[in-house]
């Protein structure tokens, strides 16, 4: 019959005696928060409340004691000894071996795990590098519609537009619904009414301002005769006087020889 006997061993008292073993030249006075120490491997144990953590220097591995662990180790207290141990591969920082508080480039953090990829329902902020919920967009009630106009005017028409508009309340993330329009118009007809004094738009004034007066059209238009008489040279208003004359003297003329006929 096999008899199974278990032991339990006092880790700190077969490290203490693996290092002496392994390291006869143990120093007690030690600096740097070691209680023990070698001249090869630096602390082989600490002080009170402090830390012990393997560096590796090359090929070589030298013990410190530190107040807290560093980036990529977790601490755990022992009654005997307090150590540092390594987080997992994919864990840049983690507060024990089962659990990541940040994971490094290319995973996602998710419930202390470090994944690949985000579950379903979930998304990646590659901000955080960690798995969020998707947030789709919010948008507020529409507001009233806008008063019926027509090129900037409430009144002198039958047919115009009239708009309304809504506020975005949440912007989607980037798997998120996206929003909807946030202004509408659309077609409408009032009751014609003559635009008050001070009501007529832009356009109507400038086209009042444009239309002349009759009596500014008239002295606008110059007169064909005069502009003929303008352009004539003296020689010429002379030649046309003289044959005026002629016309007048040919039909006194002829008036006196019809009168001698009778």
């Amino acid at each position: 019959m096999c008899v199974t006997v278990i032991l339990k061993v006092d880790w700190s008292i077969l490290t203490k005696y693996t290092f002496h073993s392994m390291h006869p030249n143990v120093s007690q006075g030690c600096q740097g928060g070691c209680a023990t120490c070698s001249d090869y491997n630096g602390c082989l144990s600490c002080k009170p409340r402090l830390f012990f953590v393997l560096e590796r220097i090359g090929m070589k591995q030298i013990g410190v004691c530190l107040s807290s662990c560093p980036s990529g180790y977790y601490g755990t207290r022992y009654p005997d000894i307090n150590k540092c141990t390594k987080c997992k591969a994919d864990c840049d920082t983690c507060f024990n071996k089962n659990f990541c508080t940040k994971c490094k480039s290319g995973f996602y953090l998710h419930l202390g795990k470090c994944l690949d990829n985000c579950p379903e329902g979930l998304e990646a902020n590659n901000h955080t590098m960690e798995c969020v919920n998707i947030v789709h967009c919010e948008v507020s009630e529409w507001n009233p519609w806008s008063p019926c106009t027509k090129k900037g005017k409430t009144c002198g028409f039958k047919r115009g537009t009239e708009t309304r508009v809504r506020e975005i309340m949440q912007h989607p993330s980037a798997k998120g619904n996206l929003c909807p329009p946030t202004n509408e118009t659309r077609k409408c007809t009032v009751q014609r009414k003559k635009c008050q004094k001070g009501e007529r738009g832009k356009k109507g004034r400038e086209r009042k301002r444009k239309k002349p007066n009759k009596g500014e059209s008239k002295e606008a238009i110059p007169d064909s005769k005069g502009l003929e008489s303008s352009k004539e040279t003296p020689e010429q208003r002379e030649n046309k006087q003289q044959q005026k004359k002629r016309k007048v003297q040919d039909k006194q003329q002829k008036s006196v020889s019809v009168s001698t006929v009778h």
